[in-house]
């Protein structure tokens, strides 16, 4: 089993019935891509799995890159070892897609600040981040 890392913020989701809610609340069309980030023990995945899309899986941590591609050999070419903060967009997305994961708090801003940097190929981001984190993006500009 795959244990979370201080030093990568990882807190790993464990209640299946938020991750499903997490899950169903990303609508997207049949065939489309869907990057789930920090995947880490797979508990989206799992539920993404079962729907019909394209996914891609961009995890930091090597301990959880491990466990995923055990627990879904299927998924091996779709799980990308990498810094999602770092990694060449370009090199690895063609065409539109989609963000679904649940944010370590320590980055969620700068996630987010990166999604606005596509936000031409982003169509939708389904998240769980902390209340503090949610409170700042819906506060009012200057406050």
């Amino acid at each position: 089993m795959v244990r979370p890392k201080k030093r990568l913020g990882q807190h790993f989701l464990t209640d299946p019935s938020i991750a499903g809610r997490i899950v169903n609340a990303l609508q997207v069309p049949e065939g489309d891509t869907v990057i789930e980030i920090g995947p880490g023990t797979g508990i989206l995945t799992a539920g993404l799995m079962e729907k019909k899309i394209k996914l891609i899986a961009v995890e930091i941590d090597r301990d959880s890159v491990v466990y995923l591609r055990q627990k879904w050999p299927e998924l091996e070419q779709q799980i990308i070892e990498a810094d999602f903060l770092h990694m060449d967009m370009e090199k690895h997305f063609s065409g539109p897609f989609h963000i679904i994961g649940n944010f370590p708090y320590n980055i969620s801003s700068q996630i987010f600040f990166r999604v606005l940097e596509h936000r031409q190929r982003v169509n939708t981001v389904v998240c769980m981040i902390q209340k503090e984190v949610a409170s700042r993006i819906a506060s009012p500009p200057g406050s």
